[in-house]
């Protein structure tokens, strides 16, 4: 079933909760990268353009959940918001409080008000009833906008859904049909590139993503214990011993189902994690006993280059080696500029790292989609249901 879209709804008068991502980095009281923000515009401006009384809902950091706690207040965020939409803020010094009720009931069409940060109430994560009701108890319509929580059951992204008509703002709706998308009906070559630390993080979606994809390409902290289950010997790199043998059945499954594995022919190793390690360049069949793999090396870049390169479409989650470091970032910069450059393809950032590694590289615009949801988007792949999602099924 489709997701119940905010797209044509007749809003004008109403009181509309939407939940939003304003998860966002803020230092001395000012926000730093205002990109979750900006990414909800579109739905915000609908709203007030459609002469909604908009309210606005989200979390902020990892607060205790014992009330007010200053360093995780959402204000700088609604400051920040009010100098990108034509309308008036208002910050609400609660949740759903005396505060929040009296400045929502003196709200005039076209307004917005931001609530307080969701997680200082500690019922917000445990989808309490009465928390959720509370919430409902402010609006008429709810929208959820905010697809990098879809995957958790909290009272703004599932419980205010079964007491309110519910709709999918524009980010959220784009999310969900983009990455539905690719993995129903893809391009292909479909390539697939996974990176990170560990296999049993990844386990879910390498095992759905060989069903789909074409050739799947494997990077990162986890690739060592791919290569221990074809026999090498990594060295003091990162290795999850209880998943060689799962990592050795994966391999075999891929190659049953015609989907190729790539896996690095040589990589960058160093003496310690740090930026100032020495380092060798090596075959992943010469890995010294004292070393550790950071990054993949050029010949193997050279191998995902190729394969990226006569892709029609690709998604990529997860750095090739640590890329916040200067001496192993090469690997990632070489995926991304291998994406960047091929045009043709539909290229897919499926959130976390790999986000911050284009933006890094300043390549974020030359990609076709960047998703704002990290777990959601990988739990999504898996092919498990983002209960935030399932709440707006018509």
């Amino acid at each position: 079933m489709a997701i119940n879209s905010i797209e044509g709804v007749d809003v004008a008068g109403k009181r509309v909760i939407v939940r939003v991502d304003f998860n966002t980095p803020i230092k001395d009281g000012v926000v730093t990268d205002d990109t979750r923000i900006r990414a909800a515009l579109p739905t915000i401006k609908y709203l007030v353009d459609g002469g909604a009384r908009v309210i606005l809902m989200s979390h902020r950091g990892r607060p205790s959940g014992t009330g007010f706690e200053a360093d995780f207040s959402l204000a700088p965020a609604a400051a920040r918001l009010a100098e990108l939409v034509d309308a008036p803020v208002t910050m609400a010094a609660d949740i759903a409080g005396e505060d929040a009720q009296a400045k929502i009931a003196a709200m005039n069409d076209g307004e917005i008000v931001v609530l307080e940060n969701l997680r200082f109430d500690p019922r917000e994560k445990k989808n309490n009833p009465e928390f959720a009701a509370e919430l409902a108890g402010l609006a008429d319509i709810y929208v959820n906008d905010a697809f990098g929580t879809a995957h958790r059951a909290h009272a703004s992204t599932a419980g205010v859904a079964d007491l309110l008509p519910g709709y999918a703002g524009y980010l959220l709706n784009n999310e969900v049909e983009t990455l539905s998308g690719m993995l129903d009906n893809p391009n292909r070559p479909f390539v697939a590139i996974l990176g990170g630390s560990k296999v049993s993080d990844k386990v879910g979606v390498i095992d759905a993503l060989i069903d789909k994809a074409d050739t799947i390409i494997i990077g990162g902290g986890m690739c060592f214990t791919f290569l221990l289950a074809q026999g090498y010997s990594v060295g003091t790199s990162l290795k999850e011993d209880d998943w060689i043998e799962r990592a050795g059945d994966m391999l075999k499954k891929a190659e049953a189902a015609g989907c190729k594995i790539l896996l690095p022919v040589d990589i960058v190793a160093a003496d310690k994690f740090a930026e100032d390690a020495n380092t060798v360049t090596c075959g992943v069949d010469a890995i010294p006993e004292d070393m550790m793999g950071l990054d993949i090396g050029p010949e193997t870049e050279k191998l995902y280059a190729d394969a990226i390169a006569g892709a029609a479409t690709v998604f990529w989650n997860g750095p090739m080696g640590v890329f916040e470091m200067k001496a192993f970032e090469h690997g990632t910069k070489a995926v991304a500029e291998a994406m960047a450059a091929n045009a043709q393809a539909a290229t897919i950032i499926g959130g976390g790292d790999s986000v911050a590694a284009v933006n890094k590289f300043d390549m974020a615009d030359q990609m076709t989609f960047i998703s704002t949801g990290g777990g959601a988007s990988m739990e999504l792949v898996e092919g498990k249901a983002l209960p935030g999602v399932e709440a707006l099924r018509r």
